[in-house]
């Protein structure tokens, strides 16, 4: 499934995990990126899983082996992490769904791209290179596709996507932390909306 952004979101309370999921589906974000960063990430993904069948709910922010386990059991359907150290890049490589394993320099990228993944999460984009750095690697590792993530927002989307090695972008910007505290889905579904329409 082709989108141009994966919201990437930490929820802080299991009762926004439907709503939100629900409000970013029904702006045009089917696929999305739920951050082990909170206690109660691992339930809200099972719960957008089980209520929320549109969407394709991913677990990011999986940093060491035994995330990946439970993320798996939660029901992800694809990994994400920021940075992929050698062992954990061998063990995602082996994940019976997709990994979009972190890097944020050429050796990094060359090493994963090894490891036979088709698309690598460049993080934090912005503060590694941004674009600069994505147009500078695209000649020496033309096979390599990546979707930055991390500092990246509806004022710079669109040019990471006018890139031809970027398939997507990802961000927390559909999904504002006071839109989903003070329960305004509709502000997000909009936010969705213009957000899908950043095709290229």
């Amino acid at each position: 499934m082709r989108v141009p952004v994966v919201p990437v979101l930490t929820i802080e309370r299991i009762a926004d995990a439907v709503p939100l999921a629900r409000a970013l589906v029904a702006g045009g974000l089917p696929v999305l990126e739920v951050t082990l960063r909170t206690p109660v990430a691992l339930e809200a993904a099972r719960a957008i899983a089980a209520d929320v069948p549109q969407a394709v709910v991913g677990i990011g922010t999986v940093t060491e082996i035994p995330d990946i386990r439970l993320a798996l059991s939660a029901g992800a359907r694809f990994l994400v992490s920021p940075g992929t150290p050698p062992a954990l890049a061998a063990a995602l490589a082996r994940v019976p769904v997709p990994a979009l394993p972190g890097c944020a320099t050429v050796s990094e990228a060359m090493a994963l791209a090894a490891h036979g993944f088709p698309v690598l999460k460049f993080f934090p984009a912005e503060a590694a290179g941004g674009i600069g750095f994505l147009k500078a690697v695209a000649a020496p590792l033309p096979s390599v596709k990546f979707c930055p993530t991390g500092g990246i927002d509806q004022r710079n989307a669109h040019d990471y996507l006018a890139l031809p090695n970027v398939v997507a972008v990802g961000g927390s910007w559909p999904a504002p932390r006071d839109a989903v505290a003070t329960g305004d889905f509709a502000r997000i579904t909009q936010l969705a909306q213009e957000a899908a329409g950043l095709r290229r």
